[in-house]
């Protein structure tokens, strides 16, 4: 007899479950047989029941009063910065108390993906949401950037929004655009001000003009694992490699928040857990419960900066086989933030991106697993806007060229080669480095310009000169100018 597992997910609005919530919904799904729980991209949960057990669990959230979904994604989990607060620096303005408000106002369960951000921060994706909601410098008003459902058309709401309004703005704009998905889904083009006059017509917010751009910090991943110092509390961060958390251990960790008076636990995008507030004299109790489940805190900064689709073995084991390869290299990737898509339009977070594609051979049915490597232009993790580094590489050619990516991003925020030279200078006549091996690679999108080539759809013959180049060339890809460039040896590009 066919059997199947029931997938559940437990939706944590911003992250945030008290511990004796999480305490409920783990004897739950200890009763119903289940081992482990994975945390997903959104902050939520995720457990894998037995169909025998399935109904009893479900049963039990429900008289817990707890949201969950069986074997879909019709609500997705409220993301939100509230983990960082007291756990790394932000702004004055945006406090727990303001984050627990307004998630506490939304009276509905949205169906799309709400990102509730604090514009300081570099831990919270800040546009992997449909709505995301970014803190301004104008005490409780907000940048409401509306990223289209299946697009990665982004656009800008024309006032600040007040933070008590939002639960309301975004009901009325889903409802709005899941209503006429034809307008506002999934299309090449779309009319973010059509939308605009259709909420605020008949409708009034407490709102304030745009009065500069939104500035967001060079994105840096601070290091958010083991015991680190806030004050004079302590702050505990866990990773899992395998992204399974033991219910055990769960289990004891929440009697232990109980008993030391922590009220609530925090999960994030990073499928972490963060336990804030702990009393250095209770640092003991911790350390018992981490030594007695061999729970590792202190794994590489390289490992920790990655980003899988939800529930995906494939994904994870395509990321364990990559960061064997940063550890066996000692490859440095601060500054940089990995995400692999197995799957189309799984709205993922990075800088560089391992995107599957799949080809079939003549003779074979089996399908053969090949890969392109993107990243965003500038290297920016919160952009959308990707540029092909390599094309259908297999998987045993990735880590080289992933490491070589990694290099050229430090080459580039270095704003000089490894020469010395600065950009936008003209490159010398070099006796020991003949001209015609160099290329010159625009630092915005590392887009190559190869003397041997030119680039003829731009009117610059094949051997045109560096310093024949006209003044105001430009990255055929990026539009970057000619000072944007810089010099590198052409035998780093062939392979």
């Amino acid at each position: 007899m066919f059997r199947k597992n029931y997938t559940v997910k437990v939706n944590l609005p911003g992250g945030i479950v008290s511990a004796g919530d999480l305490y409920a919904i783990v004897q739950a799904a200890e009763r119903a047989r289940v081992a482990d729980t994975q945390l997903g991209t959104r902050q939520q949960l995720f457990f894998t029941v037995a169909d025998k057990y399935g109904p009893g669990f479900l049963l039990e959230l429900e008289k817990a009063g707890i949201s969950f979904e069986t074997n879909e994604e019709r609500f997705p989990n409220i993301v939100s910065s509230y983990v960082t607060e007291d756990v790394f620096e932000s702004a004055d303005w945006v406090s727990e108390g303001l984050y627990k408000d307004i998630l506490d106002a939304f009276d509905f369960r949205p169906g799309l993906k709400i990102n509730l951000v604090e514009g300081g921060q570099t831990f919270i994706p800040f546009f992997s949401g449909n709505l995301n909601f970014i803190s301004s410098g104008t005490g409780n008003y907000w940048y409401l950037y509306l990223r289209f459902p299946r697009t990665n058309i982004l656009y800008l709401w024309k006032e600040l929004i007040y933070s008590r309004d939002i639960p309301r703005l975004s009901h009325l704009i889903e409802e709005a655009v899941l209503g006429d998905r034809d307008l506002f889904c999934d299309r090449p083009s779309i009319d973010g001000d059509l939308l605009y006059e259709r909420i605020t017509a008949g409708e009034h917010f407490a709102t304030q003009p745009i009065s500069g751009e939104l500035k967001l910090p060079p994105f840096k991943l601070p290091y958010y694992e083991g015991f680190n110092s806030h004050g004079n509390k302590l702050w505990l961060g866990i990773y899992r490699r395998e992204e399974l958390f033991p219910l055990s251990f769960l289990r004891e960790l929440c009697l232990i928040c109980l008993q030391t008076r922590i009220g609530q636990l925090y999960t994030t995008p990073w499928k972490s857990l963060i336990v804030k507030g702990i009393e250095s004299a209770d640092r003991s109790l911790w350390d018992y419960v981490l030594g007695k489940y061999r729970i590792n805190v202190r794994h590489a900064s390289n490992e920790l900066n990655w980003q899988v689709e939800d529930l995906c073995e494939e994904g994870l084991r395509l990321k364990r086989y990559l960061v064997r390869q940063f550890d066996n290299e000692d490859t440095r990737t601060y500054g940089l933030s990995f995400a692999i898509k197995t799957r189309p339009k799984t709205g993922l977070f990075g800088s560089v991106i391992i995107r599957k594609r799949e080809t079939r051979r003549m003779n074979q049915k089996k399908a053969w697993d090949r890969y392109d490597l993107l990243h965003t232009r500038d290297f920016n993790p919160n952009s959308k806007d990707y540029v092909l580094y390599r094309e259908d590489l297999e998987k045993e050619n990735l880590g080289t060229y992933l490491i070589s990516l990694c290099k050229d991003f430090y080459a580039l925020r270095s704003k000089e080669n490894l020469f010395g030279e600065t950009l936008g200078e003209t490159v010398p006549h070099d006796e020991a480095a003949p001209p015609e091996k160099w290329v010159l690679q625009c630092s915005c999108c590392l887009t190559l310009y190869d003397e041997d080539y030119g680039d003829p759809p731009n009117k610059v013959a094949a051997g045109t000169k560096f310093e024949n180049l006209p003044a105001d060339y430009e990255c055929p890809t990026c539009g970057a100018t000619l000072q944007e460039f810089l010099r590198a040896e052409k035998s780093r590009f062939h392979h």
